[in-house]
């Protein structure tokens, strides 16, 4: 399973600031933003998309600028409202304001995230801070808190609706872990910490991207690529000859274990690649992040000291569904020992072969891939050569993703060729529902670019709202490697998983059915956004869907089933190192974001050694998933004391999907009944309450430990305790 994330340039916290409807903001002439910007008023597109045939470098600073001044003349419009406060003057009109500025940023984080180039960083490096002291003025305007107090405290005698109550709640919660009743002194300390947090954070992207990009493995020896395949090969040589390099690359992936590291055959080469990996941003010089990401704790540590918080962790998950670290610990430190005593035998099952074939050394961090594949084969008969010929990336997409979303919910997709795109490879779907009314726009951007973050994600360019009258545009990126021309674009199992997760993202998107904005879709806790998606895995392997898209890409054929079956058994194989090395990068992460304000500044290096110790984590073989140094997601991303959530949405996916298989499986009626009660209702209700409803019972570990293979290793059940 690969982590994906869901990319957003705004400031953690950012208050929703509605959609792309509305009227066009007033000229300012300041900044050059006028009627010729192609924000300046909303797009005539259809679904009001991005109009990219008409948008340039510089048309993003203006706009951002226009957008934040626009804003504060509106939120100060609401603050000092001589009415008395009410739901719809203050709590309604909060939700349509922000127009223009969303709809610049919403496009400007799509791009930066996946086609940045130096004129954006730089407009991304100055705009951060300016974002983050924008976000301020509204959190910790008192007037404007003071409404939305009274408003929270008279809203039992309002007569206001459930979706009503919830915004409420939502946003008065928003605006006390934002420090609105801090005094006046403590939130101008406040304001130069989240300015200060938003420029580190900035400044770790930036040097990650460079540092990912410089640290791609390059050779001029093809004997040094030996066991790579002849698409690989042409891959990295195209790659090289894209950097106008002589020979070959391998870019890097995100993660510390590089694909390519199961299939060669030099171990010289395989240690390269992987210490190219897992020291690309600890290399003396520009593109180093470790001060960086050391100073970035120490400042989230401060905040949540003043914000009234034992640590940042504290107080991020106040309002996820866990609620305090001590619970994400106690649900990742149960999982621990099934964890780490399944690799320890996979290692030791590995290091068998390795003896056998007189190889003379210890199996290493960098060998285990290699290792592993052949134990997969010798185990299961399989070759993931064998595979990639049934996976070709279209017929995955439309006769896989597509076809199981068309089975569960009745949705139907036509690709748009007239819509504008930001880069030549982006495709566009138009959505309709079972009723044959639009629902959605949906963009897919595959391929890897030296230009693109790592990993995959989704987001949207206009969000769904019943108030604003806006349906969703959503899009997912990832970070396959590109064929060269002429060859198929083949991925593998692993890929097409992402494939099925980042749909499972979009889907929550785009069956979004709130009246209000900022309660609209993916609108969820860090630990309930994974939930859809990876819920959505499980259709990749499943017979019918499987059938559908698992064809030859020559002959048409569907994969036999001798080779289905092999691969439906080898699921469960090495997942006692998946998950150890997702735990080791969760508990770093919950190590980080636990440190207490007066804890020194931290060497990177030490600090992480430490905490996977202190975890019982520290398996020389298994790294974690992401070193501190390149760990995108909570330096980033928004994932910060949140990266668990992976773990504790996998519980509740693999629970549900076992509600499915006790209900009759991949049926209309299941698909129609969870978008009804889960997927269409966003943060229009307590989370926790609305699982519940939906399933019948609260969440178990059991079912989670039963796909990955660990029951025998289990000790007994592992609840979500709170």
């Amino acid at each position: 399973m690969r982590m994906k994330t869901m990319q957003t340039w705004m400031a953690a916290g950012a208050i929703a600031l509605g959609s792309t409807a509305g009227g066009a903001a007033q000229a300012t002439g300041a900044g050059g933003f006028g009627p010729s910007n192609p924000f300046y008023g909303e797009s005539t597109l259809p679904f009001h998309a991005p109009p990219f045939d008409r948008i340039h470098d510089a048309d993003y600073q203006p706009a951002i600028e226009a957008g934040m001044r626009e804003h504060l003349r509106e939120i100060d419009a609401i603050a000092n409202d001589p009415t008395a406060p009410t739901f719809d003057n203050t709590l309604v009109a909060m939700e349509r304001s922000g127009l223009l500025l969303q709809r610049v940023l919403r496009v400007f984080s799509s791009v930066t995230g996946a086609n940045t180039n130096p004129v954006l960083q730089k407009v991304q490096q100055e705009e951060a801070p300016r974002q983050a002291a924008h976000n301020d003025a509204i959190y910790l305007n008192s007037k404007l808190f003071a409404r939305v107090k009274a408003i929270h405290d008279q809203r039992t005698s309002l007569h206001l609706d459930a979706e009503q109550l919830r915004l409420v709640k939502v946003t008065y919660d928003q605006f006390l872990r934002a420090g609105a009743q801090l005094s006046d002194a403590d939130k101008a300390q406040l304001r130069q910490l989240n300015e200060r947090e938003s420029t580190l954070s900035n400044a770790f992207e930036t040097r990650l991207l460079a540092a990912t990009k410089a640290g791609a493995y390059t050779t001029t020896d093809k004997a040094a690529l030996a066991g790579l395949s002849d698409a690989q090969l042409a891959a990295a040589a195209q790659a090289a000859s894209a950097r106008k390099q002589q020979g070959y690359v391998l870019p890097l992936q995100n993660t510390t274990q590089q694909p390519a590291l199961a299939s060669l055959t030099q171990r010289s080469t395989r240690q390269a690649l992987f210490q190219d990996s897992l020291e690309r941003a600890e290399r003396p010089g520009d593109n180093d992040t470790r001060d960086v990401i050391a100073q970035l704790a120490q400042v989230r540590a401060h905040k949540a000291k003043l914000l009234g918080f034992s640590s940042y962790a504290a107080w991020k998950l106040g309002d996820q569904m866990a609620k305090t670290p001590e619970a994400a610990l106690h649900f990742m430190d149960a999982l621990v020992p099934a964890a780490t005593a399944k690799a320890q035998g996979e290692a030791a099952e590995i290091q068998k072969v390795i003896d056998a074939q007189n190889g003379g050394f210890q199996l290493e961090a960098w060998d285990w891939d290699f290792y592993a594949e052949q134990v997969r084969k010798a185990r299961y008969d399989l070759d993931e050569a064998e595979l990639k010929p049934y996976f070709e990336i279209d017929k995955v997409l439309e006769n896989g993703v597509f076809y199981a979303a068309h089975l569960l919910y009745g949705i139907s997709f036509k690709e748009r060729k007239d819509i504008p795109v930001y880069e030549p490879d982006v495709r566009v779907f138009e959505v309709t529902d079972s009723n044959g009314k639009p629902l959605a726009l949906f963009y897919c951007d595959y391929w890897k670019r030296d230009n693109k973050n790592g990993g995959a994600w989704m987001s949207e360019f206009v969000g769904q709202s019943r108030l604003l009258g806006t349906l969703p545009v959503v899009y997912n990126v990832a970070n396959f490697t590109k064929p060269a021309p002429g060859q198929p674009a083949l991925i593998s199992f692993d890929d097409v998983t992402t494939m099925f997760h980042e749909f499972g993202h979009a889907l929550h998107g785009m069956f979004a059915d709130s009246m209000y904005p900022s309660l609209s879709g993916t609108s969820v806790p860090r630990d309930f956004v994974e939930f859809p998606s990876q819920f959505n895995e499980h259709w990749a392997m499943y017979p019918e869907v499987f059938a559908h898209y698992a064809r030859n890409y020559q002959t048409g054929a569907a994969m036999p089933a001798e080779l289905t079956a092999k691969l439906q058994k080898a699921r469960t194989f090495n997942q006692g190192y998946a998950l150890t090395e997702l735990l080791a990068a969760a508990e770093l992460d919950m190590q980080w974001h636990t440190l207490p304000a007066d804890a020194p500044l931290q060497k990177s290096d030490e600090f992480e050694q430490q905490a996977l110790e202190k975890t019982r984590l520290a398996l020389k073989q298994v790294p974690p998933r992401y070193r501190s140094s390149y760990f995108m997601h909570i330096w980033g991303n928004g994932y910060a004391a949140g990266y668990y959530a992976y773990l504790w949405s996998e519980m509740l996916d693999d629970d549900a999907f076992q509600w499915f298989q006790d209900h009759g499986g991949l049926t209309r009626a299941n698909g129609d009944r969870f978008r009804q009660m889960v997927l269409s209702r966003g943060n229009s209700a307590d989370l926790e309450s609305l699982y519940k409803a939906w399933l019948g019972a609260d969440p178990s570990a059991k079912p989670m430990l039963k796909y990955r293979g660990l029951e025998d290793s289990a000790a007994g059940d592992t609840q979500a305790s709170k």
